[in-house]
């Protein structure tokens, strides 16, 4: 099934589909395209019921995608994640709000906001301008650029390269990983690892229970340390002090907590050359 809308600047992509794969391609102008593809001849049924439509919302077109999830059925063990899949291409900074049991989500171009609630699904993309939110419960989340970030997970890991605006994220098992942040940062696990490659301002929490936590603060930046662990070991290329430092330079307050896992605090390499500027 194919379908095919005119729009005028972005859309918000309203998509439901229960298992299989979703690719979103958001570098299209004036158009969104919508694709469906079955797998076998279940599929196909369920593509036939499906309903893809261009409505307005808010003044924005927004584009509904929602493929039946039979009763009856367990699609993800019946189809895995190969059943049916979904191909969209839409403006840039176009919305992507998607519900899935097992799709798993990959994303090229920049979207203006991404939504995904799943249970097992990977989630991966590219840049999002806005914020991006995403409740899963063992899928990968996996971004390369965003705005403001906020996760929920049980066992999937988490991999950030850059995040503009503040970040959340909540854990059980899976390591979180996020190599640039410019904002406050909050992130909780209880098994799970967590690697902060670059942190330059704000506040840094970083809780755990058994995971190891490692942060590299930017040269320039003033630090602020309050770290404690029970029986792990702590290290630190810093001096830890009570006291806010003083000086030019944004300042970093960073209080990392653990039970049994290590803390490490390094100092980060200096920016590159397309990022210098972003940097205080």
């Amino acid at each position: 099934m194919q379908k095919s809308f005119d729009v005028s600047g972005p859309a918000e992509i309203e998509l439901r589909l229960a298992a299989g794969e979703i690719t979103v391609d958001a570098a299209l102008e004036g158009r969104v395209e919508i694709e469906l593809t079955a797998e076998d001849e279940e599929s196909q049924r369920l593509i036939d019921e499906a309903t893809i439509e261009l409505r307005e919302h808010s003044g924005r077109p927004q584009v509904i995608v929602d493929v039946p999830n039979k009763r009856g059925f367990n699609l993800a063990g019946m189809f895995g994640r190969q059943g049916i899949t979904c191909r969209v291409s839409c403006p840039a900074d176009s919305g992507l709000n998607a519900k899935t049991k097992s799709a798993d989500a990959t994303v090229r171009g920049t979207l203006g906001g991404l939504n995904v609630q799943t249970a097992s699904g990977d989630v991966e993309a590219d840049r999002v301008s806005g914020g991006a939110n995403v409740k899963n419960a063992s899928g990968d989340v996996s971004i390369r650029e965003v705005e403001a970030l906020n996760v929920q997970t049980a066992s999937g890991d988490v991999d950030i390269q850059v995040a503009r605006g503040p970040v959340n994220v909540n854990s059980a098992s899976g390591d979180v990983t996020i190599g640039e942040a410019y904002d406050n940062v909050n992130v909780n696990t209880v098994s799970g690892d967590q690697d902060h490659g670059a942190v330059m301002r704000g506040n840094v929490a970083a809780h755990t229970v058994s995971g190891d936590v490692s942060i590299a603060v930017r040269r320039g930046s003033k630090v602020f340390l309050d770290c404690n662990t029970v029986s792990g070991d702590t290290r630190s290329e810093l001096e830890l002090s009570g006291d806010v430092p003083n000086g030019d330079g944004p300042l970093v307050e960073i209080r990392a907590k653990t039970v049994s896992g290590d803390i490490r605090i390094t100092r980060a390499p200096a920016p590159s050359d397309s990022t210098q500027g972003v940097h205080a």
